[in-house]
């Protein structure tokens, strides 16, 4: 009798621990960068829609925003003399005439490349942008020529850091509502929320893994976040990430899921049928498209 007694003594207490944890637990704080005028689900373009245009340039962005795409996505390196330019890679060598790191040069040496020069539509066949004028652009320009426009920026490696200059320009150019800031560097976007607190950010790497197992261990209800959204690939490291149950659980806990890299429309579809928030894409005319916009 006094076992039996004991076991429910120690059970309830048990459960009043689970329920501490779970009431003191907090889902994401609101922010105004999703707020109530964009269009669900978003269309994000990958590199301002690298299956369509040289990526990562000023003249993808142009033609992404007149598609009439949501969000542009960009990747951010910095200089040599501290400008902040769009590049997915550290080298410039995979994209254009050039070679060397970005790091390693100035502005003005960079705007000497033909940013165009090595995208082709078909497998090297052809290089229809080759001495088109396309030069790597700067964060400054996309911030002048697209003010009103959402986007989500990756902030990449490097040796110097790039947060105060990335937070100093997000300010100058009153982004903050407008900017989500992303990386795969945890170290990187802590030092980011630290110095622009104000600015949204995405989870990076080590948090999206401990949430996915969490959701997948029926415990995402336990995790407090510090970022806005998730930004899933399909499936990392033989794990199925995205489920119709892991979008559900997200959303518990006030997240976006925002997958990537998503380029046919039947995966589209169905992912938008499970209520994903947006679309990361190299083809936001087949999203678009899709959606009858």
């Amino acid at each position: 009798m006094i076992l039996k007694t004991w076991h429910k003594i120690m059970a309830l207490f048990a459960i009043a621990i689970i329920a501490s944890f779970r009431l003191a637990s907090l889902p994401a704080m609101e922010h105004p960068y999703y707020s109530s005028d964009l269009k669900y689900p978003l269309v994000i373009a990958h590199q301002g829609g690298d299956g369509l245009w040289p990526g990562d340039t000023l003249f993808a962005y142009q033609n992404a925003v007149e598609l009439g795409v949501d969000v542009l996505e960009m990747d951010i390196h910095i200089t040599k003399d501290g400008a902040l330019v769009l590049m997915h890679d550290e080298t410039v060598d995979r994209t254009t005439d050039g070679t060397g790191e970005i790091e390693s040069m100035t502005l003005a040496e960079l705007k000497q490349f033909d940013a165009g020069y090595d995208w082709t539509p078909d497998e090297g066949k052809t290089f229809p942008f080759r001495g088109q004028g396309i030069t790597i652009t700067t964060l400054e320009e996309i911030f002048q020529t697209f003010p009103d426009m959402h986007m989500t920026i990756e902030i990449k490696k490097s040796n110097a850091s790039m947060i105060k200059p990335f937070c100093d320009l997000i300010r100058q150019h009153n982004m903050q509502e407008k900017v989500l800031a992303a990386s795969f560097y945890d170290d990187k976007l802590k030092e980011f929320r630290a110095e622009c607190p104000e600015v949204a950010t995405s989870s990076a790497k080590q948090e999206t893994t401990q949430f996915v197992l969490m959701s997948k261990a029926f415990l995402a209800g336990f995790y407090s976040p510090e970022f806005l959204a998730l930004q899933v690939p399909e499936e990392s490291g033989g794990i199925t990430v995205m489920t119709e149950s892991f979008v559900k659980a997200s959303h518990s806990r006030g997240l976006a899921v925002e997958v990537w890299t998503i380029n046919d429309a039947e995966t589209m579809q169905k992912l938008i049928g499970w209520g994903v928030d947006g679309i990361i894409t190299d083809r936001p005319d087949l999203m678009l498209e899709l959606l009858g916009r």
